[in-house]
């Protein structure tokens, strides 16, 4: 979520630099932003709603700078609301990601010394403990150490003061980097932000504080203890994302799946061989993840079930912690994650690292904190996925997960057939013939309040995701559920003319979903059947050619592509849907 860019150093161009870096953090989402320079002895700062899209930023020249993306959360999306923001004096400007959950109580604390408030947020808080604990005669860093030390929750400040030439930034949770070049010093919460200006960073640690000015120095929030510093070198090349003939992030990398399989297929075995070995050694294996990466995870489940005959544990990365009392120092976490950030995940794996557990990641993001975390990595390789909602991550996660499985049982070079052959089906769905289907379908339900999609196995899991698709780009309400459990409680809802997606793959589960659509139709429901066999009770029907498993892979593509269609059809930016972040870092 929150993009956290700043600079100190030799140019003068600061409030230039922290612009060109809150850029390239666009991705992680957002609904306003700011940025503050020192000019003199005052701090300048410009805040708006929005995106950046094509702003110029009309702040004095100087050579240190902070800037911020927020996602709200405590507090609408205002000017006011906005980062940076400014103690009572005006000298102090300071931004946060993370939510401070212990506000209320020093916000009345602080009303009560005389303070005023100016914004809804919860962040505005942290600016004026560190002006009151100034007041109480401590440095600037010794005010912002004790300040952090109050809060409750996991976060990441960044301070600046325009009595002092220094950036301080201190973190738990969220995450932070900093890095050096011949210009000066950088810091951001993501590494992506970074390389562009320099390969030598350091990514803080929970309990951490640092101070830039004319050097870098580290020290324990805790105590207060200066730490020696060590620089990574990292030779990441950040691929530029555009768009090229597309007219969205979101259908580029719909296109882009059929490579992204077939590089797995091809290279990828060593890789799974190895981690389908560790898998063998643990007792107790559990896949984690949050929104499409737990429905990737659900469908792993099913597949390591029917291919490998293994019992795997699955469960929403953000309920992990209420089920984290059964780990031990055998238990194997498996996190998946196209950001690699993610908040929900990032706190159940440290409580699993506490335990002793053993962490593998698989995510597409290079250097991110699920990355560095773990003992074992696995890096997608879809790809920079800039649209918000994922769909070349997802496939790419149960590509691997489907070699996984196979590899459990020496059949790795079957998975590596069936990934190929879906790769080759996935090009025949984005056929033109395909896509204008698609599109005459999107302008029929575009009107629609509700939509329903079902399946049941691997299919459960698609009728998930599908729905997810469906609803964060089109905002239309869409439920994804079990076919057996249709007759629990879901077909009260079913009224003439109500579309229902039915994932029907020729598998197990094929004549009871053909069961449940006939219990749908009676009701007055329109099916729309996703399968590789027509059948009598579908009122639409998209052929979907049989690829044996990993058909859970290829019925995804015609909910993307209708999602994506509905969207434009409504006339919405598919790549950027309200109220959503492509990297979630508050819980």
């Amino acid at each position: 979520m929150c993009g956290i860019f700043g600079y100190i150093g030799n140019q003068k161009r600061a409030a230039a630099i922290v612009f060109e870096g809150l850029k390239t953090l666009e991705y992680r989402g957002y609904d306003s932003w700011g940025i503050a320079v020192k000019a003199g002895n005052r701090i300048e700062i410009e805040k708006r709603v929005g995106k950046i899209g094509q702003a110029k930023v009309s702040l004095p020249q100087s050579n240190l700078g902070i800037g911020h993306t927020r996602w709200a959360t405590h507090g609408g999306v205002t000017v006011k609301n906005a980062h940076p923001h400014r103690d009572c004096s005006g000298n102090i400007a300071l931004l946060h990601n993370g939510i401070i959950e212990n506000y209320e109580s020093i916000k009345s604390e602080l009303l009560a010394k005389g303070h005023t408030f100016l914004s809804e947020t919860d962040t505005e808080v942290a600016v004026h403990l560190i002006e009151e604990n100034m007041k109480n005669g401590n440095t600037f860093p010794e005010a912002v150490r004790r300040a952090f030390l109050r809060f409750s929750g996991l976060n990441a400040i960044v301070v600046m003061n325009s009595n002092s030439n220094q950036i301080i930034a201190a973190k738990n949770g969220s995450p932070l980097v900093v890095g050096k070049s011949d210009s000066g010093f950088f810091l951001a919460s993501d590494a992506s932000g970074i390389v562009k200006f320099t390969k030598e960073i350091i990514f803080l640690k929970d309990d951490e504080m640092v101070i830039l000015d004319d050097s870098v120095n580290l020290f324990t929030v805790s105590t207060g203890k200066n730490l020696p510093l060590s620089y990574e070198h990292v030779d990441w090349i950040i691929e530029e994302a555009d768009r090229g003939k597309y007219p969205h992030f979101m259908i580029k990398e719909i296109f882009d799946q059929p490579k992204v399989i077939r590089n797995i297929a091809e290279t990828y075995a060593d890789q799974i061989d190895d981690l389908a070995e560790v898998i063998k050694v643990a007792k107790g294996t559990f896949f984690i993840g949050a929104g499409t990466a737990f429905h990737a995870s659900l469908a792993g489940v099913y597949l390591f079930s029917k291919i490998a005959k293994e019992h795997i544990n699955t469960a929403m990365a953000s309920e992990f912690n209420y089920l984290e009392d059964f780990l031990t120092k055998q238990s194997l976490i498996i996190a998946l994650s196209q950001s690699g950030e993610t908040i929900d995940i990032v706190e159940p794996l440290t409580r699993a690292k506490q335990k002793g557990s053993s962490v593998v990641a698989i995510v597409n993001s290079l250097g991110s904190t699920i990355y560095r975390m773990a003992d074992k990595k696995l890096l997608l390789g879809a790809g920079p996925e800039k649209a918000v909602a994922s769909t070349k991550a997802y496939v790419a996660k149960l590509a691997v997960l489907l070699m996984l499985s196979f590899a459990m049982v020496r059949k790795t070079s079957d998975a590596q057939k069936l990934l190929l052959e879906a790769a080759g089906e996935i090009r025949r769905l984005l056929s033109d013939e395909n896509l204008e289907k698609l599109r005459r379908l999107a302008k029929e339900l575009k009107g629609n309040e509700n939509i329903f999609t079902v399946g049941r196995g691997t299919s459960y899991a698609t009728a998930l995701e599908a729905a997810l698709k469906i609803k964060e780009v089109s905002y239309i309400h869409t439920e994804g559920l079990a076919g057996g459990e249709l007759k629990h409680g879901t077909i009260a809802l079913i009224e003439k003319g109500t579309p229902c997606f039915v994932f029907a793959p020729m598998d197990e589960t094929h004549e009871a979903i053909l069961s449940n659509a006939m219990e749908i139709k009676a009701r007055g429901g329109k099916i729309v059947g996703i399968s590789p066999q027509k059948a009598e009770v579908f009122d639409h029907f998209i052929e979907v050619k049989d690829v044996g498993e990993a058909s859970v892979i290829t019925q995804i593509i015609p909910a993307q592509l209708l999602a994506y269609f509905l969207a434009v059809e409504k006339d919405l930016d598919p790549d950027k849907p309200r109220n959503l972040a492509k990297s979630v870092t508050v819980k």
